[in-house]
This record gives structure tokens, sequence and C-alpha cells, in this order.
């Protein structure tokens, strides 16, 4: 019979430190899971002492690299850890790959183009090129922008998979901002249905009816919807009337820098390319 292989074990395991190793564990399960777990979910999941996940998790809530909803005892990752992330993983890339196009999209459209990705339960702005018109939406680099109602959001919630989009969803709170603001989170799936098929997602002045955004999702050479790309400008001059041709027109520019980014389409269903964020 065949010998069985033995598993060699890596030499510089003598050197592990075990309560690092244990929050690292901590940290990599948060960010699979961006809808938040609570203290006894996370205990179930790393199959480890109840207090020591409530020490590390504690210590990590200090420190702003994790969040604590006290309503619905649920830790989150942070904006700061993701931050972190983002920058390890080739943030820098994605904002220089993507600075002509924002020149480009802005000239193609008049209005201040934008460069974002989520954050935990936000989304951030990663860069922008402003609109030469005297009246423009301009924002700070950094800035947190709620999930229902922003355009780029949506473009990249729309291709979680169906169960990581409930779950998540279920959690979000739906401020009513306007008389557009989507308020249920049937809604909100209903939503984001429509813009996986369309590719390319709409804020019909849900935040604020004096503005409007088209935005379209950005995927890396995974096929991850890594960020959005989107315009943003006044509702006089982003009408209801224009917004669909200006989202092709987005989704055209979101593609360019997909491929930038090394995304290479494939033939696949659109129900397969589904991304699971699990």
């Amino acid at each position: 019979m065949p010998k069985t292989r033995k598993a060699v074990a890596n030499p510089l395991s003598r050197y592990k430190v075990p309560i690092l190793d244990r929050t690292l564990d901590l940290l990599e399960l948060l960010s699979r899971h961006p809808e938040g777990m609570t203290l006894t979910a996370m205990t179930e999941a790393l199959q480890m002492p109840k207090n020591s996940v409530f020490r590390i998790a504690t210590t990590l809530t200090l420190r702003g690299y994790a969040e604590r909803d006290e309503a619905t005892k649920i830790y989150r990752a942070s904006r700061k850890l993701l931050s972190l992330g983002h920058a390890a993983v080739g943030g820098e890339r994605l904002i220089q790959a993507a600075a002509p196009i924002l020149s480009a999209l802005r000239d193609a459209t008049g209005e201040t183009a934008l460069l974002g990705t989520l954050a935990g339960n936000h989304g951030v702005v990663l860069d922008q090129v402003p609109s030469s018109h005297p009246v423009k939406v301009v924002v700070e680099i950094g800035h947190a922008f709620t999930l229902h109602t922003a355009a780029p959001a949506k473009a990249m919630l729309a291709h979680w998979s169906p169960d990581t989009q409930k779950a998540f969803v279920q959690q979000m709170k739906f401020t009513k901002h306007t008389r557009h603001t989507i308020t249920t989170a049937t809604a909100f799936l209903a939503e984001l249905k429509k813009v996986h098929a369309q590719g390319y997602a709409l804020d019909r002045g849900e935040e604020s009816e004096t503005f409007a955004c088209v935005a379209a999702p950005v995927f890396d050479h995974r096929g991850h919807p890594v960020a959005s790309l989107w315009i943003s400008g006044p509702s006089d001059r982003v009408t209801p009337g224009s917004l669909d041709k200006l989202g092709a027109e987005i989704k055209q520019f979101a593609e360019q820098l997909s491929h930038r980014l090394g995304h290479r389409p494939t033939a696949l269903s659109g129900e397969s390319r589904l991304l699971s964020c699990d």
C-alpha cells in the first residue's frame, strides 16, 4: 500500500503569537461579514472562548478597528480597518488607474465625476474631478455616504450574491430623506435586482432633491465589485429624462477602469457572475 504523506509543519510556526493569531482570525471574520456579527456568532464561528472574543473585539473597538452598535450588539469592521486593507491590496493603484478616466468622464458629462467604495455600513469617496460649471456638486475626499440612497452603493451591492444581499440589507437603516427615498428592505432588494440587470444605478433625488447621481460598478481582476464610478450634479441639469442615457455612458467608462484593473468579462450568465461576499 502507498505510504500516506504527512503534512510538513511550517518551521516558523513556533514563533507564532497566539493572541495575535486569534485577533487576526477575528479581523478576517469581520471582513467577510460586512453586515456585522454578534458576540455569540463570532464565538461560534471562531470556536474560541466567549470571554476571549469579547476582550479582542473590545480592544479592536477601542482602537477604532471595529464598531459596536449598542442597540443590536453587532460588531462590524470599521472604516479605519477597511481603509488599511484598501491601501494594502492596491487602493493607490485603483486611484491612479481611475485618474484619467475621471477627467474624461467629467469632460464627457460636464458634471463632477467621482470614485468611491464600500466601507462597512457606509460608502466612502476616494477621489473626484469637479465640474467646471459655476454651480456644481463637490464633496470632501473621505466623505461617508449612506447606502440606501447612494447610486454608487447600489451599483456595488447589486453584484453581491442574493443571500449576502438579503442578510446585509435586512440590517440596514432606511432613513427617509425625501419623498423619493427607498424606505424598506424589500423595495431596496428589488432596486438592486434592477440595477444588476441594467448595469448602472441611480439616485433620483433620494438623498436630496437638489441633486441626482448616476453610477456604474468597477470590477477587479477576480470580477469583484471593488468600487463605483459616478457623476453627481444639480437636478436641473441631471434631469430624470437624462438618467438612462447617462447610465449607459458611465457604464462604458466604468468598464474601461475595470479593464485597467485586469477585469475580463466572461460569457457566464448574470446570475452565475454574482459575487458571494461571505
